[in-house]
Formats: structure tokens, C-alpha cells, sequence
């Protein structure tokens, strides 16, 4: 049976530490947008060694793939780039940083998770070498941009961003939105429609492709933060492409080939892994709230009682404590698989999205009703998490897409 290991519970213990001095005290701050969250999760890196152990083992695997270029049999890359992404500690991280300010992790999650993580499993060597030692050091912002305001849960079917070859280069035109860490992103992986100029070719049936763009490229162009209900540590954007022009280094893996370059499958790769992360963050929301309920229970009196003695807030706690254990099972498990290498199915990480994000909600709901009127205030932390919360069930895909995909899965 998995557990914390006695590791990961000191990396835990020092990490509540930072976060009470480095993190708390700037959550205002964060919330309002004043602060972006970059230069915080950087000195979080630096604090526990995390940016150099992301260099080494980055660089251990790019050795290993340059190796394996000139035939030599090497072992297989360790992946991840050498950082905290997976394991029991990655779960921590998200876990703990979840609790205090959901947003910051989500800008962690998607530079390092999805825009890092797909030039590692999709990129050639080259690509690897250009873009990949300062984001796997936060040294440089990444953000993945699929949605499209006609297109989200129907992310490649109502695809209309598109891309036309020009000569050896390709011509990107379109609009991507609700895109994270999109206002601020020094490197962007961008998916587009491959217009061949075929009109009898449906457009929902064209090939997707993946790009690399920088900022600062002529007619990019990277809207202003949303102003959202939740997770508002997390600069969320609009991205523009009037006539970009992009050449062949920038496409995902240098092919159109479907077996190494296609677009699709890239963006599911990431979808299982983003989903199974709801799952960590939506563990962070429980812990806090739970633990957030029960000070307050034990302290808070009416009628000359602890309202902790009362039984329908009993109820709520029990019911807080019944999520909290199925959502953490639901971590362990893919924690074990994936030591085991036995990875989550696309369907499965569905169905753990599905009910952490749900049951985070309720506990989070449950945690304002139990604080009454104090709930409800600014001044308690149980309104940022409700509101927090509830983005989890949107994020990743909203949770009614993720019944078409575990639905898929038993139908399979």
C-alpha cells in the first residue's frame, strides 16, 4: 500500500514552512493580480534545489538521447526533466501550494507539466536544447494553447486557428483564449488546423499540428490578464496570430508525420496527465478546508457549546474526512502505477478529474456553511478556496466532457 514516504513528509514540513514566510503573506496581493506568481515560484526553486536537480537531470538525458543518436545502447530517459513533476513529492508540491494558493500552482503545472512536458515527449533533440533548460528551471514562463473560444470542449473538432505552408515555412492565423500563464509566457506551444487549400477536405478532418513560438514574435500577440472568479494567482489570457510566420524548427518533432508529429495525440498525452493533477490540487483543497473546519469547530461557540459538539456539523466533518480519503486513495494509486510504470488511461485520469473536482467543490461549499456568515467573508480562507475550487470542475475540461471520455473507455 502506498504511502508518504518519511522523505516526502520533511520535504512537506519544509515546504509549510516557505510557504507560511514566502507565500502567505502575498496571497492578497497574488489574488488581486498585482503580483504575478513567477518570481515566487523561482525562489521556491532555488530554496529547495529543485531548478538545479531539473538542470542535471535534464542534461543526463539530453546525453542519453545524443548517445542514443549515435548508436550507442544507453538506458532509457529518466523523464521529467530531473525535477519534482512526478512522484510523492510532486504530489506534495501541488498538494500543499493547492491549499494556499491554487492559482500559483496552476502556472507551475502548465509551464513546467504541459508547455515543458510537451517539447520533452513530442521535441526533437534539437528543440529539446533550445527551449528546454530555462523552462525546466522557471527561468522562462511557458503556457499550451488549444482552446479557442468557439472550441473548448470540441477542442480539435471546432478548431479554427490554422496554418498554411509557405514555401519550407507555415503561416499561423487565429485566436486561442483562456489561456494560462498566456498574458506573461516567454515560450508558447501553440495547436493548429494544417490548411492544405482543399475545400472539399472537412475542416473538423484536417490534421492538427503542434508549434513552438516565442514572444515577441511579429503579429503574436498576448492579451491582458482575465479578471476571473477563482484561481486569480493564475494569469489567464487571450493569444492573437495575425501572419505569423514559422519555420520548420518551430513544428513539434520537425514532421507532419502522425506517428511522430501528430498534434492530437500530443495534446491527449497531456490531457491524462493534467487531469490526474486535478486530482492532487483538488487533495490540497480538502486538506486545507478539513483543516480549516475543524480549528474552527473546536473554537467557535453558540449557545455556551463547541459548535464541534453539535451533530449536524459532525456530519459535515465526517463527510469532509470520507472525501478526503477517497480523493487521497485516488492519488496513491496513481502515484504506485506510475513508480510501476503502469500509467493512467486517458479514461481513468477522466474519472479521477471527475470526482475529486466535484468532491473538492462540495467540501469547499460545505466549509463556507459551517463558517456561517464568516464564510462568506474575504477574511476567512474558505471563500478563496470555494471559489478556487469550482474552477477545478471547468479546468481541463469541464466535467461533463469527462463522462464522454470515460464512457469511451468502457465502450472501447
Amino acid at each position: 500500500m502506498y504511502e508518504w514516504s518519511d522523505t516526502d513528509l520533511m520535504f512537506r514540513d519544509a515546504l509549510r514552512g516557505f510557504i507560511d514566510k514566502e507565500i502567505t503573506p502575498h496571497v492578497d496581493k497574488l489574488e488581486s493580480g498585482e503580483l504575478p506568481p513567477f518570481d515566487i515560484i523561482r525562489k521556491m526553486y532555488t530554496t529547495f534545489g529543485i531548478a538545479e536537480m531539473a538542470r542535471e537531470g535534464l542534461e543526463k538525458d539530453i546525453a542519453r538521447e545524443e548517445a542514443r543518436e549515435r548508436g550507442e545502447d544507453v538506458p532509457a530517459s529518466s523523464g521529467g526533466g530531473g525535477g519534482m513533476g512526478a512522484g510523492g513529492m510532486g504530489a506534495i508540491l501541488n498538494c500543499e501550494l493547492a491549499g494556499v494558493s491554487l492559482g500559483l500552482i496552476a502556472s507551475l503545472g502548465v509551464s513546467i507539466g504541459l508547455a515543458a512536458g510537451t517539447i520533452r515527449s513530442r521535441g526533437t533533440l534539437a528543440q529539446k536544447k533550445r527551449w528546454l533548460p530555462e523552462l525546466v528551471t522557471m527561468e522562462k514562463v511557458g503556457a499550451w494553447a488549444i482552446t479557442e473560444p468557439d472550441s473548448g470542449s470540441d477542442a480539435f473538432g471546432g478548431m479554427k486557428t490554422y496554418v498554411r505552408r509557405d514555401g519550407e515555412d507555415y503561416i499561423l492565423n487565429g485566436q486561442k483564449t483562456f489561456i494560462t500563464n498566456g498574458p506573461y509566457a516567454d515560450v508558447v506551444i501553440v495547436y493548429a488546423k494544417l490548411d492544405e487549400g482543399d475545400p472539399s477536405v472537412d475542416r473538423r478532418d484536417r490534421k492538427v499540428l503542434g508549434f513552438v513560438l516565442d514572444k515577441g514574435m511579429e503579429g503574436f500577440t498576448q492579451g491582458a490578464p482575465f479578471k476571473k472568479m477563482g484561481m486569480n494567482s493564475s494569469p489567464t489570457g487571450e493569444l492573437f496570430f495575425d501572419n505569423v510566420r514559422i519555420t520548420k524548427d518551430r513544428l513539434l518533432g520537425e514532421t507532419e508525420n502522425p506517428a511522430k508529429g501528430d498534434g492530437k495525440e500530443s495534446a491527449k498525452e497531456s490531457f491524462a496527465a493534467e487531469r490526474i493533477g486535478i486530482a492532487y490540487l483538488s487533495l490540497g483543497i480538502i486538506n486545507e478546508c478539513l483543516r480549516l473546519c475543524v480549528d474552527y469547530a473546536k473554537n467557535r461557540k453558540l449557545w455556551g457549546r463547541e459548535i464541534a459538539q453539535f451533530q449536524l456539523i459532525q456530519l459535515k466533518l465526517a463527510e469532509m474526512e470520507i472525501a478526503r480519503i477517497n480523493v487521497q486513495n485516488m492519488v496513491f494509486n496513481a502515484l504506485e502505477r506510475s513508480a510501476a510504470g503502469k500509467p493512467v488511461s486517458l479514461a481513468e485520469a477522466s474519472a479521477m478529474k471527475l470526482y475529486s473536482s466535484r468532491a473538492a467543490t462540495e467540501v469547499a461549499m460545505e466549509a463556507v456553511q459551517l463558517f456561517g456568515g464568516n464564510g462568506y467573508m474575504r477574511e476567512y480562507k474558505v471563500e478563496q478556496l470555494a471559489r478556487d475550487a469550482k474552477s477545478l470542475m471547468i479546468y481541463a475540461g469541464s466535467n461533463e466532457i469527462q463522462v464522454t471520455h470515460i464512457a469511451k473507455g468502457l465502450l472501447a
